[in-house]
């Protein structure tokens, strides 16, 4: 086994990843953005199938347009229509198009307002600052008030009509709910496209990276490692011989791991919405994702220095040779055997925490290095659903099962539907879905709706909960771990919602699961 920090092959700048590469746009377009940069919140994902980005500058409008102040501005659907072909582009003047032409007449950028001041409204570019000023001040509504008249007047005097007039004051009244400039937004798709290309090319090393700087984004660690499963990256349990504080690459000598283990790897499942193989050309020896002790929880980088120390020294055989050394507390010892860390040595998790449980502290020192000469007494294994639950306990995660499989036969008898089976129901048919909530999300511009994600073990499913329905079943949909949703599909091209009707309780049939979900209010 040999174990690197970083793929060789990865590009060291954002200069070297090539510019413009299909087969990234195919992904974006498919909303597989789970951990990138900028475009991977819930919004942006339902938006990317619709606006389908096939050049950079299609990347800037996306960052762009998902946010409050084009949608409060009513930007996002008339530039939708516009580009699709089911809206005509139409300009009141040239100078206008020269302005609004490359956004298809909507402006979505503050620079955009500015110069349409200037040139339809007749501003200064210091007036056009100072309403940029005003723009920047977001929800303070009274700062753009003051420039009302003068626009509209403007307008009407420069002979726009009173309807176009309104329209562009209403647009830019909704940047005072935050709109991006466009150098910004050009900023924030360079790092998206490279995001994106990482995730493409080196998906281990990018899960590795997003995994080493938690907690960030949207989704927790367990969501992230099932997506880079999902896409083809081996995963590789925490292991007190392998994993340092942080989560790394290895690359596998004869692509088999040599730790006397079963197949810890969750498998693809044939449900899952989307698959992209890994192109051989660019990663020939398929590193695999080392997860790092930084996620077994209570664990910290001062609290493992004494493994990794012990590391240094030659292998770990034993874990009563590890007890003995002073920078390793007994603590450390007992958190690792429950998220089943001692697995090299041969110990399965209830048999390391018999070990070390059956120490003695007061141990002397002249018999320290000797073993017991008594056999280990063989324990019964553990069942799959304790130990997907104790997976749980200790790291968030399991990479032995998913929680919903445990309960899969049950929720066929319910009639619910895998999630990955989604995309393939047609639009208005009543389903049933299931999973453990991983999201739950009202955003201020969604009127009271609460968005809500499932997880279960082919996928996710995306969820639209209505105020009424949400005040009826807010003590189950606010606190639960795990719901059952019946509803409608909804879907629109490529992007599925299951709009809900009432939402029960799962919890009871996972009573042992420890699990958080991320919570945006």
């Amino acid at each position: 086994m040999i174990p690197r920090s970083l793929d060789p092959l990865i590009p060291c700048s954002l200069s070297e990843i090539p510019a413009e590469d299909p087969a990234v746009y195919d992904m974006i377009c498919q909303a597989d953005t789970v951990g990138v940069f900028q475009i991977e919140s819930r919004a942006q994902m339902s938006m990317l199938p619709r606006l389908k980005p096939r050049q950079f500058y299609d990347l800037v409008i996306e960052v762009a347009i998902v946010r409050p102040g084009p949608i409060q501005g009513g930007m996002v659907h008339p530039y939708l229509r516009r580009r699709a072909g089911l809206e005509a582009v139409e300009y009141p003047s040239e100078a206008v198009k020269g302005v609004l032409q490359k956004t298809l007449g909507v402006p979505l950028f503050q620079e955009q307002v500015m110069r349409v001041a200037m040139v339809a409204a007749g501003f200064t570019a210091g007036e056009a600052d100072q309403l940029r000023r005003a723009m920047s001040a977001w929800r303070r509504h009274s700062a753009l008030e003051q420039f009302k008249i003068k626009l509209i007047r403007g307008m009407l005097d420069n002979g726009y009509g009173r309807e176009f007039a309104e329209q562009i004051y209403k647009q830019i009244h909704g940047f005072g709910e935050y709109g991006f400039p466009e150098s910004h937004a050009a900023s924030f798709a360079l790092l998206a496209y490279a995001s994106a290309w990482l995730k493409r090319y080196h998906p281990a090393a990018f899960c590795a990276a997003l995994l080493n700087s938690q907690p960030m984004g949207f989704y927790s660690p367990g969501q992230l490692i099932r997506d880079a499963i999902a896409h083809g990256v081996r995963v590789l349990p925490v292991d007190v011989n392998y994993s340092g504080w942080d989560c790394s690459l290895e690359f596998l000598e004869g692509r088999e791991e040599k730790e006397g283990s079963r197949d810890l790897g969750i498998k693809g499942s044939r449900d899952a919405a989307v698959s992209f193989s890994i192109p051989r050309s660019l990663d020939p020896l398929i590193p695999s994702l080392r997860l790092g002790l930084r996620l077994v929880r209570g664990l910290s980088a001062a609290k493992v220095a004494g493994i990794e120390a012990a590391r240094r020294e030659g292998p770990i055989t034993s874990i009563r040779r590890l007890a003995r050394r002073p920078d390793v507390a007994r603590d450390t010892l007992v958190r690792l055997a429950a998220a089943d860390a001692f697995r090299s040595l041969g110990l399965q998790r209830r048999a390391a925490l018999w070990q070390i449980l059956a120490l003695d502290e007061a141990e002397p020192p002249l018999f320290a290095e000797l073993e017991p000469d008594d056999p280990a007494v063989p324990l019964p294994p553990m069942p799959l659903d304790e130990t997907v639950f104790k997976d749980y306990q200790t790291t968030g995660f399991s990479l032995n099962a998913h929680p919903l499989e445990l309960i899969r036969s049950d929720l066929q008898g319910l009639g619910v539907t895998p999630n990955g089976r989604l995309r393939a129901i047609p639009n208005g048919t009543p389903v049933r879905v299931a999973g453990l909530v991983t999201v739950r999300q009202r955003p201020s511009t969604a009127r009271g709706i609460v968005f809500m994600t499932l997880e279960d073990e082919s996928g996710s499913a995306n969820l639209v909960v209505h105020p009424p329905i949400w005040e009826r079943d807010q003590r189950v949909a606010r606190a639960c771990t795990a719901l059952l949703a019946e509803g409608h599909v909804e879907r629109q091209g490529e992007v599925v919602h299951v709009i809900v009707r009432r939402l029960h309780d799962l919890s009871h049939r996972l009573a042992s699961l420890t699990h958080r979900s991320r919570d945006f209010q």
